[in-house]
Parts: structure tokens; C-alpha cells; sequence
């Protein structure tokens, strides 16, 4: 067990410090003082968090850390924590980590007893989610669905029976083929996208997936697309009633699953414990 006293801690701290998504004016007061008070900013694109800091007039050194070099760059923040430095980790908008590299780093900070301290500020799943008109509670957030189209059928396939709302990052160049892929396995449920939000064209569309498929041309713009949660009575709606196991797991399969994924799907629909279902499926 391990207790974070943030403001009365001796060692360095690691700042996850969050940036607005679009509006400049979202930059809080406490993200400003942070950022200059540190002893340097790592940052997804040095050159977008360069003209944020020329916006607020922050002078701190940046270094880039982002997916193809967070490995080596956890190293030397690590190294800078260990100098008695204060470090901020920011990415280009938003919240650090959300959908952004900076896991790992947080796990090693922290396994090397140095304070881990947010630095709350804008976030676009739930600026979308709250303005969106769907339940608010519980939601899921499940971030980028995979490009191949039979590995994003699977996913969705998984999440077909969540009764939370899902919330979903997605190129606006993709969202028509995703559309496409949930009206296919969920159904025409409620959907909405949310578009440049915080921006001069912030926008949100809100129908259904066929109602959003008819009037979509070319969008531009960051999106965040939230489609509401299954409202069907799943102790009711049990589709693999008389089916044998083999076949209940051979369906996941031809969906598009790997086995173990269906094994476990397999598991979660019938309450079963997984390594039962594996043992059963392959006849140990």
C-alpha cells in the first residue's frame, strides 16, 4: 500500500497537467502557474505546447515525449525526478493519458516513490458526454476502435450488451464507416457526435445512426462520437439460448474474435468462470 500526500511530500513531483481542447480561455490559472514553475515540460508535439506557452508567456524548457519515444524519454524524466526537479507531462489537448502516452511513466513515478499530481482542466469525452443528451451515468470510455474492420466488429461486438453510454474517439475521415459498423451490430440506436468542441464551429449532431449516416457528407474536426447504451433486458434477450457451448463460442469466432476473446465472452454471457468455458471449448 502506498499513500500520495501531494503538498507535503519531499521527493519531486510529476505534474500531469491538462490543456484546453480547443478555447485558449479554458487554460486554467493553476495549469499557467504549473507549467512555469516546473523544471521541464514533456509534451506530445514540443511545436503545439511551444505556442501555448508563447500564449501564456511560459519560458520553461520542452522536450517531446510521445509514442515512438516514450520508452527512452521516461528514462530521462525519470532522471530529472531523481535530480530534486519538478516535471510536467502535457499533451497537445486535453488531459494527459486519455487516449496519449504517459501510463508508463505514471506507473514508474510512482513505484519510485515520487507524488504523481493532476492538474484538472478541459477533456472532450466529458465536455461531449454532459451536453450530449444521453444518461450521463454510468458511461464507458473506450477510446479509438481498431481500423481493420474485422477487429472493430469484434470490439463492438463485445460492447453490444453494455448498458452504459460509450463514448468513442474517431477520425472524422472514419466516422461513416464506424456508423456503418454499429448500425450493423447494434442496431439504429441514439447517437451523437460532437465536433470542434470548444471551437468557432462546435457542433453537435444528435439522431439516430441512420438519421446521422443520411446527412453526413465530409466532416472535419476532432469528434468524439457517443452512442447511447442497450436498453434491452438481457435476462430476456439471451440469443444463444439452445445453443452447445462449441457453437455459443464458435459464433464469437466467426464475428471476428480471437478464441481466447471468445472464450471469455463466452464466460461473461453465462456467468461462467473462463478457464471452465476454455476447458469445455477444447475438451480438456
Amino acid at each position: 500500500m502506498q499513500i500520495q500526500k501531494s503538498f507535503q511530500h519531499e521527493k519531486s513531483t510529476l505534474f500531469l497537467v491538462s490543456t484546453p481542447i480547443g478555447n485558449l480561455s479554458d487554460m486554467t490559472p493553476r495549469a499557467v502557474e504549473t507549467l512555469k514553475s516546473v523544471a521541464l515540460i514533456a509534451s506530445e508535439d514540443t511545436r503545439v505546447t511551444k505556442k501555448l506557452c508563447n500564449h501564456f508567456e511560459i519560458s520553461t524548457p520542452l522536450m517531446s515525449y510521445h509514442e515512438h519515444n516514450k520508452y527512452q524519454k521516461t528514462e530521462v524524466i525519470l532522471a530529472q525526478l531523481e535530480q530534486g526537479n519538478n516535471v510536467a507531462l502535457v499533451s497537445d489537448a486535453g488531459m494527459p493519458l486519455i487516449s496519449d502516452p504517459g501510463d508508463q511513466l505514471v506507473e514508474h513515478a510512482i513505484s519510485q516513490g515520487y507524488a504523481v499530481v493532476p492538474i484538472p482542466g478541459a477533456n472532450a469525452v466529458l465536455t461531449a458526454l454532459i451536453a450530449s443528451g444521453l444518461t450521463p451515468q454510468p458511461f464507458l470510455f473506450y477510446g479509438f476502435l481498431e481500423r481493420q474492420k474485422s477487429k472493430r466488429k469484434a470490439q463492438l461486438v463485445t460492447l453490444e450488451k453494455t448498458p452504459a453510454t460509450l463514448i468513442f474517439y474517431e477520425s472524422p475521415h472514419r466516422l461513416k464507416e464506424t456508423l456503418m459498423a454499429i448500425l450493423e451490430v447494434f442496431g439504429d440506436r441514439r447517437v451523437v457526435v460532437a465536433r470542434e468542441l470548444t471551437k468557432i464551429f462546435e457542433e453537435f449532431l444528435r439522431g439516430t445512426v441512420t438519421e446521422l449516416l443520411d446527412y453526413l457528407t465530409e466532416v472535419k474536426g476532432e469528434v468524439v462520437l457517443l452512442v447511447a447504451g442497450y436498453d434491452g433486458n438481457p435476462e430476456v434477450d439471451q440469443w444463444w439460448e439452445g445453443l452447445s457451448l462449441q457453437a455459443h463460442v464458435d459464433h464469437y469466432i466467426a464475428e471476428g474474435m480471437k478464441t481466447t476473446v471468445a472464450i471469455k465472452q463466452v464466460a461473461a454471457d453465462l456467468g461462467l468462470a473462463r478457464q471452465e468455458v476454455y476447458k469445455a471449448y477444447h475438451h480438456d
